[in-house]
């Protein structure tokens, strides 16, 4: 690290990622900001600065020694290794700057007087790891298993027998099926699917009841699967589709010398019936066999695809569902929790595997579900969206992982919308009358939009009506397309909820739409 960025970074303050600090700190304490660091993003402390940023330098001879032998060897649990470096100020004081990077091994403790104490940064401050934290960071350090956790209020009577049957003789293809319950049970613990209570009952695990629960949401809360469907460009009240699926995961399959058959759909079934109203349409016109061809608006295969790895690859100590959600222009699927280990988007596109739930991962991949490489997404999923035109988008936080499929540039598409007279559609309170809005068939990354061929005589009217604000808007919208709502109120000097009243009026009114969502989308003015 130079001077000068040090400068700034002493500047800027302490935050979650810069730590201030004299060097005559109490190692304990020392490690305690280390730990906190390395259970986060990683991050910066700088020896020999207060913390109110001004530079005392360091004082310690042997402080090289005592961070790496007596800091980090001694307190730092597990093992990190240190890198640290002295930066000379302008006046000849000295600076120690630890430089701790994205660790993988969470969660990192303090081991002092006996006891191991988990810390986490929240801003500028060190807290103890709460219980919910820990989980969190074993598992997404893959420390901790979740899916092997047991789910009490449960037992045997909570699996589905007629599916537990089914996979071990029709998919296993094992000749030794269980006979009596307490066989069942021996086995059902061997493979993972259920564990010993606190009163030494046997309970279902996280795995075992997903997988093979008899409504499963109904004791986790967790298992189930949110679909959301709007008639808009972002999330509102009003929903086409708005329903929380409970189902165990997997289908039930006959099997035979012509392969699988699906006699029970399970989650991932259910889901992709429940969709497909959504996600596909039909145009107007018969083929030469009478027939009409049913067009998918995003690739099935992709959807199905990102779908499973949702399910699977999910943190189950998050205690909310998967959830997938459709817009005018795209399609998101957000599974909670964040990248397993140390994966990043980069290594997951260029095909590298990292599981976070194995068991589940392997009895989808026995079912066939899973691809037995595990490169979905890189031999399925991108090759699909290409194809069509698309590509995906992907967004990793601590808190969830989302994938953002745009709809398909199709021209087939185009032509069956147009033909079934698609519209986004916009009912006023008194259902007198119904408007025509833009007909958004395209992706957030394509160019705008040609606006429709007419305007309706009761926009024309409400034009005239305009005041002066959303004249402005509606001027300044056509001129940068991309400009925001904070930029917006700086440029005709109101607050930003009187521009948000403004433009939600413009687009009642069929004048403005929004292309994409609030960081990546687009203004589009519908001219005359």
């Amino acid at each position: 690290m130079n001077k000068e960025t040090l400068k700034n970074l002493i500047a800027n303050g302490e935050n979650s990622g810069v730590e201030f600090k004299r060097d005559n700190i109490r190692p304990e304490k020392l490690a305690k900001e280390v730990v906190a660091l390395a259970n986060l993003q990683g991050g910066y402390i700088f020896l020999g600065v207060d913390d109110d940023g001004t530079v005392v330098g360091v004082t310690r001879s042997n402080l090289n020694e005592w961070i790496g032998d007596t800091v980090f060897g001694r307190y730092v649990h597990p093992t990190i290794l240190p890198y640290f470096e002295d930066v000379v100020m302008d006046d000849g004081k000295r600076v120690t700057v630890i430089t701790i990077g994205k660790e993988g091994c969470k969660p990192y403790v303090v081991r002092h007087n006996d006891t191991e104490s988990a810390y986490v940064r929240i801003g500028s401050v060190s807290r103890l790891a709460t219980r919910e934290q820990l989980l969190r960071l074993g598992a997404s350090s893959g420390l901790v298993h979740t899916e092997i956790m047991p789910v009490y209020r449960t037992g045997f009577d909570s699996l589905d027998m007629v599916r537990l049957r089914n996979y071990i003789q029709d998919i296993l293809k094992d000749p030794d099926v269980p006979y009596s319950d307490e066989e069942w049970i021996t086995r059902l613990k061997a493979l993972g699917f259920m564990t010993d209570g606190v009163d030494g009952q046997a309970v279902c695990t996280i795995a075992g009841l997903v997988l093979f629960g008899i409504n499963p949401r109904q004791v986790l809360k967790q298992a189930g699967m949110r679909l959301m469907f709007f008639d808009s460009y972002d999330k509102e009240y009003q929903a086409k589709l708005d329903k929380v699926i409970d189902a165990p995961m997997l289908g039930r399959f006959k099997v035979g010398k012509a392969g699988k058959t699906l006699i029970d759909g399970g989650l991932i079934e259910k889901t992709l019936d429940l969709i497909e109203p959504f996600v596909t349409i039909e145009p107007n016109e018969i083929d030469d066999n009478f027939r009409r061809e049913k067009l998918w608006l995003y690739p099935y295969e992709a959807i199905r695809e990102l779908l499973i790895n949702a399910l699977v690859h999910r943190e189950w100590s998050s205690f909310v569902d998967v959830e997938m959600s459709g817009y005018i222009d795209r399609l998101e699927i957000t599974s909670p929790g964040s990248l397993p280990n140390s994966m990043t988007i980069e290594k997951m596109l260029a095909g590298q595997r990292s599981s976070r739930n194995n068991i589940i991962v392997e009895v989808l991949r026995d079912y066939g579900y899973v691809d037995a490489r595990g490169m979905g997404v890189r031999t399925k999923v991108i090759p699909s969206l290409k194809q069509n035109g698309t590509t995906p988008v992907f967004e990793a936080t601590d808190d969830y992982v989302k994938s953002i499929v745009a709809k398909t540039k199709s021209k087939d598409i185009k032509i069956a919308e147009d033909s079934a007279g698609y519209r986004d559609r916009n009912v006023d309170k008194n259902n007198e009358t119904q408007k025509e809005m833009y007909a958004g068939n395209k992706d957030v990354t394509q160019e705008l939009y040609q606006p429709l061929e007419t305007v309706d005589n009761e926009t024309k009217e409400r034009r005239k009506k305009l005041s002066k604000t959303s004249k402005k808007i509606l001027t300044i919208c056509k001129g940068n397309s991309s400009i925001t709502i904070v930029e917006l109120s700086e440029i005709i000097g109101i607050s930003t909820r009187s521009v948000e009243r403004n433009i939600q009026k413009l687009r009642n009114s069929g004048l403005l739409v929004r292309i994409g969502g609030r960081k990546k989308g687009s203004w589009e003015v519908i001219d005359e």
